[in-house]
């Protein structure tokens, strides 16, 4: 019987869209992303209201900062329906080679079982047949 290793059969066959949803949904939800993020948001923030204050790209209620965040969620949103269509996909695939697993076993454990009753049928049979062999006589007996 060969031993699969199923998630390593299954990474092989990955298409590059899959991979690019697994390392975005990986890296999004990260705490790497998050802290550059909040790091950027900052940055963005400081550079255009204190260092450029007179000559800033994106004034106060930065406008270009919250049209970035907007596509940034739009994508986000949308990065995060791929990621979860995938995860499905592989629950659903995990799910199916458990089942096929599960079949397996359930076919082995019944030959084992059959074997088990075949087993203790022969052993009740040699019970049998020992307890009917005649005795033999004991050494006392014979030179007596």
């Amino acid at each position: 019987m060969t031993i699969r290793n199923w998630h390593d059969e299954h990474t092989k066959t990955l298409t590059l869209g899959q991979r690019a949803a697994d390392a975005l949904r990986n890296g999004m939800g990260s705490w790497l992303f998050i802290g550059s993020f909040v790091l950027v948001m900052v940055l963005w923030a400081v550079i255009n209201s204190v260092f450029l204050h007179n000559e800033s790209w994106d004034a106060y209620p930065y406008i270009l900062l919250n049209l970035f965040l907007s596509m940034l969620a739009g994508l986000q949103g949308a990065i995060l329906l791929i990621a979860a269509k995938r995860q499905d996909a592989i629950s659903s695939a995990m799910a199916k080679h458990d089942f096929d697993t599960n079949v397996a076993s359930k076919v082995e454990i019944d030959r084992l079982i059959e074997l088990c009753v075949q087993h203790k049928e022969m052993i009740t049979e040699l019970r049998d047949l020992v307890n009917h062999l005649p005795t033999a006589p004991s050494a006392k007996a014979q030179k007596g």
